[in-house]
Order: structure tokens, then C-alpha cells, then sequence
């Protein structure tokens, strides 16, 4: 046999010389190369729809492992990475939700960084990669890694609070990796890279990458909620009441119970609120719940406070006002200033 493999049998010679010759190719000796993939979960953590939450990213690593060729070898691969909507999804992505029981907050994967990519499912909004690797006669491996880009979306007013976690667990179909290789000597040139993650190259497969995304929804109260200031306007003698309103808005995560308190003001004296003037003159006022004017709107817990269920929006709350007759100070402008507290 010489070193191409060619095998030849010389019949001893006659008055006619045939010589029969067979040529054997060396064929590569193929393995099955291998695929894994794995994926660090999605961990929004803690916040409420006010504050926002933070943009996190996970890590999709992968690794390929090609054994047992018998001469110096070389690898090729493409993978294909697809990720659905998860066991708590409706089926669509657009966008993705989580669950804690009934309740739902919404969020998308990426697969870049400005967050516009949506990352889908193949055979569209999937993520393709390559590996090319040497494979010596003990065999030989490529990896890598991708980045998955997270975000809960904005203005979800309506989130409930919840126990637990909002969920959403991926696995199987929704979180697959599929591949196709070929493998070559490297004698008669390097192996090219499979056109798809289907049906090119000489062999392929698949794996899965499970993980789960997390977030807590807290209940809270927007601290930049909306005050109106209470204006009497322009007045003579206080000889009769005067009485006016005014609006604030609380805004509270969805079915968290809050009380509004008012405090005294600046220039109380004991329970009585007044207002002063730049000379240092009074007039005294007061602050109600009620348009009947008899429940007087304080600090107190439980007691004097307006108490209210959040609804995620705005929620309009009048304050009912009123400067009772008097007797009537010196003329200027009379202010105070009255604390607003949301307690939840």
C-alpha cells in the first residue's frame, strides 16, 4: 500500500501483462459534534411602575465539542438561538409577560443593546452565531457567549402589587438552541460554515437553555403627585365665612390601601391653622374632608386622615376650605404653608 492508499496486484509476466490496480480514498474519519447551551436568569429585582425598573442583561453562553477524528481536523458550526414567550405567555412576544398568580407585568429580551431588537424565535427575530475551531487528533472545542438585554416596560400604572415574584419560566421550545456542523481534514482544505441551523452540513442537533425572569412589584405612592394651592382671594371685613376648595391628586399602585394627611401648617397655634402676614397678623382658616365642612382633615392615622384604595393613576381628592368670620387684621397678604403625607 503506498501512502495513498492504493493497493496493486502484478500478475507475473506472461506473453500478456495485466495489471489490476484499486485506489482506496482515505476518508476523513468523522465525529458527531456536540452543542450546549446554557442561560444565567433575568433578574429585574424590586420596584414599583413610579420608580421604574432597571434595564438588566443575562448571559447565553455556548460550547461546542467535536472528539475522535483520527488526523488533524477542523470544525465549523452555526447555531441558531430561539427564545419564545415562555410558560406564563400568551403566545406572543410582543410584548412578554409575568405572572404572580392572575396578575401580569409586561417585559421584552433583546438581542442588542439599544433594546429595539426584539429576540424571537426561529426562523425570524432569532440569533445566529458561528464557530470555527481546530480539532487535533484528541479533538477540539469552540465557545461564546451572548448577551440578552432585558427591560419591564414603562407606564404599566396598573400593576399590582404582589406576595411574590412576577414569573415567567422558558424551556424546551422556548428556549432552544438548534446547530449543524461539518468537520474536515485540514489536509484537503477548511470545513465552510452550514448555510442554516436545518438541514446543511453533514450533522446537527440541539439543546435547550432554561431560565427564568423575575421581578417584584412594591407597593408605592408617586411622591411627585399633584397639589393645587387654596386661594381665598381678595377679601374686606371677615365678618361671614369664606369658603373655597382645592384639589390633589394622590397616585398609589393599583388596590394599595394610602391616607393623605394634612399637617398644621407653618403658623398653627396648637390645632388652629393660620395664616400669616408679613407683620406678623393672623388669620385663622381651616381644612375639612367632608363639603358639610365638620371633619376636620389632619395628620392623624386612622383618625383625621382621608383614606383611599390606589388605582395606579391619578386620583382627584378635594379639599374643602374655609375661613370663618372674624375679627379682621391689619390688610396684607396672608400665607401659610400645610405638609401633604401619603401614608401606604
Amino acid at each position: 500500500m503506498n501512502e495513498n492508499g492504493l493497493r496493486c496486484h502484478i500478475t507475473p509476466a506472461t506473453s500478456l501483462l495485466l495489471s489490476v490496480c484499486l485506489l482506496l480514498n482515505a476518508a476523513p474519519a468523522q465525529s458527531a459534534t456536540t452543542c450546549t447551551a446554557d442561560m444565567t436568569d433575568v433578574q429585574f429585582g424590586s420596584s414599583d411602575p413610579y420608580a421604574g425598573w432597571t434595564d438588566v442583561n443575562a448571559t447565553l453562553s455556548y460550547n461546542c465539542n467535536t472528539l475522535g477524528l483520527s488526523l488533524l481536523a477542523g470544525a465549523a458550526v452555526r447555531l441558531c438561538f430561539s427564545i419564545g414567550s415562555g410558560s406564563q405567555g400568551t403566545g406572543s412576544i410582543l410584548p412578554r409577560r409575568m405572572l404572580d398568580g392572575s396578575n401580569e407585568l409586561q417585559f421584552n429580551l433583546f438581542s442588542d443593546a439599544a433594546r429595539t431588537q426584539v429576540w424571537g424565535t426561529f426562523p425570524s427575530g432569532h440569533v445566529e452565531v458561528t464557530l470555527e475551531y481546530s480539532v487535533p487528533v484528541l479533538g477540539g472545542s469552540g465557545s461564546g457567549t451572548l448577551q440578552v438585554y432585558g427591560r419591564v416596560e414603562s407606564n404599566q400604572l396598573s400593576a399590582i402589587p404582589g406576595s411574590y415574584s412576577y414569573t415567567n419560566s422558558f424551556s424546551g421550545s422556548d428556549a432552544q438552541m438548534t446547530y449543524r456542523y461539518n468537520e474536515q481534514l485540514l489536509g484537503i482544505g477548511n470545513p465552510s460554515i452550514p448555510t442554516n441551523c436545518t438541514s446543511s452540513g453533514i450533522g446537527g442537533g440541539s439543546d435547550d437553555f432554561p431560565f427564568t425572569a423575575s421581578a417584584t412589584v412594591n407597593a408605592a405612592c408617586n411622591p411627585t403627585f399633584s397639589v393645587q394651592n387654596i386661594d381665598f382671594g381678595t377679601q374686606g371685613l371677615l365678618t361671614a365665612a369664606i369658603d373655597t376648595t382645592a384639589t390633589l391628586s394622590p397616585q398609589c399602585t393599583n388596590t394599595t390601601p394610602y391616607q393623605v394627611g394634612l399637617d398644621n401648617g407653618l403658623h398653627a397655634s396648637g390645632n388652629t391653622r393660620r395664616m400669616q402676614s408679613s407683620g406678623g397678623q393672623y388669620v385663622t382658616y381651616e381644612l375639612y374632608r367632608d363639603a358639610g365642612r365638620s371633619q376636620r382633615w389632619g395628620n392623624t392615622q386612622n383618625v383625621d386622615t382621608l383614606g383611599g384604595t390606589g388605582a395606579g393613576d391619578a386620583q382627584n381628592v378635594t379639599i374643602y376650605s374655609r375661613v370663618a368670620s372674624q375679627n379682621t387684621p391689619p390688610s396684607g397678604d396672608y400665607s401659610d404653608t400645610v405638609t401633604v403625607t401619603i401614608y401606604y
